[in-house]
């Protein structure tokens, strides 16, 4: 029992087993335990849970539950808008002394920790918390200089070679002592309606949420799939991966767990010899290796998910396009390859990482699409939604990270189909219009013979879509858009020197931030679709702002006429139309607002002039002895992780390879520009607009 006879609450987030979890451990080491879990999913602001990731929180917590019944207590579940409220009157009518909980590394989990550590805390009780998300803490890795890294093999490279290994992983308790929850019942906890029932209940065919069954899921690719990953993974028409990033995600297995179990293989291959799956081993390793970079980059540039980390990019001239963002989620782009995906996705939840980069880069590279919308959308819709891994995604690709891809590269859907889908058997699965194409145009239709089109049955424009926009017609745009971003960055810098001169300080204005799209109805059009300049797509009837949030089984869009014609001009209005009840963005919750607001007013930011542009970032102090420069180390808990980026540094090289993040020459060595990353240490007070959303893995799914 804890030194005060009190008992411990357990509170779990994404972190939902009871092997090697390190907050469990400790209440079960100190006595009696009430674990918890609080549904507060308005906390998350506009990142409120998709349906899918809903279904997969439902069955996990109730596996969770089962798994601590067997053990000798059970969950208390608790529903709030907030969480430190239900915590509060947890600790009060349980008579509990202590809270364990294990970090999480986003900006909202971050700012709603402090808060609780700092409430209860000043109410006597002892909170404690852990690393059970990552190799090693944020702050226990740097360079030489004791500053973070700003790319990602140096950061991989020093967690490879970093003196002590990660923790061992941490054996289920053998009993759990259950503590006095009759004065705290627990919630029912909704996580569907209705409508959604009939697409959930097809996910259970293919996932099996759940601890114990990510564990078996980990055995599996172990002992299988792993010896030839680095020969399948690319392969989009057949399972190739792990499928590991839900239960990652949710905390249902430790990756100190996968990097252990990985490891002995790797040994037991090397003493083998067996070149392929020691080669295998390194790759799939990296794929963890960026999931630990993204909790890295978000923790120490904590506007990751909402600005680009290289300040020039901020002035890259997104193309609002609401149509165009309908036509890409609904599969209709005219890019078998691209609409394949799509279809997937929304059917399924789920795609292959080389998928997810395809996607991704027609977003952002043809399209110019702003890349927090698709990041957005596929929060709404992964099974493995992640906040940081997609946002480390979606900036890589994007050309905003310093070792990203090429800003100025655009992959050419065609090529990449016959490169991840060589027999078209992917395309075939999810486009059932185009199963009769013969391999040898199945990823580019529109240069097929008309007998070729006419046999297969398929009438491009009618129940295919020519393709939205050339691809030659998309690179002579980017190579526009660049031009015009590195014209706005020589304005606004030299704007800073004037201001720098004149004894002003900085004079700059970051650009008008992208929202996302309001809340509309996400139609599949029944009459052509045509250009039409006079039309703006982005004028909504304001009655479609109350709309309620409905879905129906997720089904291929029905498709009976569409003219989709080679595009000089984007801008296109949508004729009359049924209902799609697709998940949209929303944009009547103002929670993350509010968030940011009452951080600033609790926490006076610290002014300091930004040579690079003004960033408005709440500043958290916390106890001097642990900063993200520092070497201490807390394997048995420690203090609630907080914001303590190191200064700006220069950045590198831009990459585009295929495989992830590193380094290697790209356009910026062309620039003679200084790229640098945004120092999140020089802030301002200029209120809450740096908080708004501005414009939205490499979206890589583990595995």
């Amino acid at each position: 029992m804890s030194a005060s006879g009190g008992c411990s609450i357990v509170w779990f987030r994404r972190d939902l087993r009871v092997e090697d979890n390190p907050a469990l451990a400790a209440g079960v080491r100190a006595g009696a335990v009430v674990a918890v879990f609080i549904w507060a999913p308005e906390e998350e602001g506009h990142y409120y849970p998709g349906r899918v990731s809903r279904w997969w929180l439902k069955q996990s917590l109730q596996h969770l539950d089962s798994s601590l019944r067997s053990l000798g207590t059970a969950l208390v579940t608790k529903r709030s808008t907030d969480s430190l409220s239900p915590l509060v009157d947890i600790v009060k009518s349980t008579g509990a002394t202590q809270l364990f909980f294990n970090h999480l590394y986003d900006p909202i989990s971050l700012m709603r920790d402090h808060r609780v550590k700092e409430v209860l805390t000043a109410e006597g009780i002892v909170v404690r918390s852990f690393n059970a998300d990552l190799l090693y803490e944020p702050w226990e890795v740097h360079d030489d200089l004791g500053q973070p890294f700003s790319t990602f093999a140096p950061f991989w490279n020093k967690c490879l070679s970093m003196p002590y290994d990660p923790a061992a992983p941490l054996l289920p308790p053998k009993r759990i002592v259950s503590g006095d929850t009759s004065l705290c019942p627990s919630d029912v906890l909704v996580f569907e309606d209705e409508s959604e029932k009939g697409s959930n209940a097809l996910l259970s065919r293919a996932w099996a949420p759940g601890w114990s069954n990510a564990d078996k899921a980990l055995t599996t690719f172990i002992n299988g799939p792993l010896i030839e990953y680095s020969v399948n993974r690319k392969k989009a028409d057949s399972a190739t991966t792990s499928f590991l990033s839900p239960h990652l995600h949710f905390g249902e297995v430790s990756v100190r767990k996968v990097f252990h179990l990985v490891r002995l293989k790797q040994v037991v291959w090397a003493n083998e010899e067996t070149e392929a799956g020691e080669e295998s081993v390194n790759l799939f390793l990296k794929s963890i290796g960026l999931r630990e970079y993204s909790r890295y980059t978000c923790f120490n540039h904590p506007c990751s998910h909402e600005k680009p980390l290289l300040t020039h990019l901020k002035f890259f001239p997104w193309r609002v396009d609401e149509s165009y963002f309908k036509t890409w989620r609904q599969g209709r782009t005219g890019y078998p390859l691209v609409d394949a995906g799509m279809r997937e996705l929304w059917a399924t939840g789920w795609l292959h990482d080389r998928i997810r980069v395809v996607v991704s880069s027609f977003f952002v590279k043809v399209l110019q699409l702003p890349w927090r919308w698709g990041m957005k959308y596929f929060w709404d819709t992964l099974l493995d939604a992640d906040l940081e891994s997609d946002a480390l995604g979606w900036q890589y690709i994007s050309g905003t990270l310093p070792d990203g891809r090429e800003l100025d590269r655009i992959d050419n859907p065609q090529f990449e189909g016959y490169k991840f889908d060589p027999h078209g058997e992917y395309v075939r699965r999810w486009l059932p219009e185009l199963v009769r194409l013969p391999t040898d145009w199945i990823h580019h239709p529109w240069d097929a013979p008309e007998s070729v089109l006419q046999a297969a049955g398929v009438e491009l424009g009618s129940n295919y879509p020519l393709p939205i926009v050339e691809i030659s017609t998309a690179k002579a745009r980017l190579q526009d858009a660049i031009l015009q971003m590195w014209g706005q960055e020589a304005a606004s810098r030299a704007a800073m020197e004037n201001g720098t001169e004149e004894g002003l300080g900085d004079s700059s204005e970051s650009p008008p931030l992208i929202a996302f799209p309001r809340d509309i109805q996400m139609d599949v059009d029944t009459e052509p679709v045509r250009n039409d300049d006079n039309n703006n797509n982005t004028n909504v009837n304001a009655n479609n702002t109350n709309l309620v949030r409905r879905y129906q089984d997720q089904m291929v869009p029905s498709i009976t006429v569409s003219s989709f014609r080679f595009d000089e001009e984007p801008s296109m209005s949508s004729g009359t139309s049924v209902e799609d009840h697709r998940p949209h963005v929303p944009s009547n919750i103002n929670v993350w607002a509010e968030l940011q607001r009452e951080a600033i007013n609790q926490r006076a930011p610290l002014m300091a002039r930004n040579t690079i542009g003004r960033q408005n970032i709440p500043e958290f102090i916390e106890e001097s002895s642990r900063s993200s420069g520092g070497s201490r180390r807390e394997r048995d808990g420690g203090l609630v992780p907080v914001w303590s980026p190191a200064t700006s540094s220069q950045s590198e090289q831009f990459v585009g390879e295929e495989t992830g993040l590193s380094s290697s020459s790209s356009y910026l060595a062309r620039r003679p520009q200084p790229h640098q990353v945004v120092n999140w240490r020089q802030l301002s007070q200029t209120g809450p607009r740096g908080w708004e959303v501005d414009n939205a893995v490499q979206p890589n799914a583990i595995g």
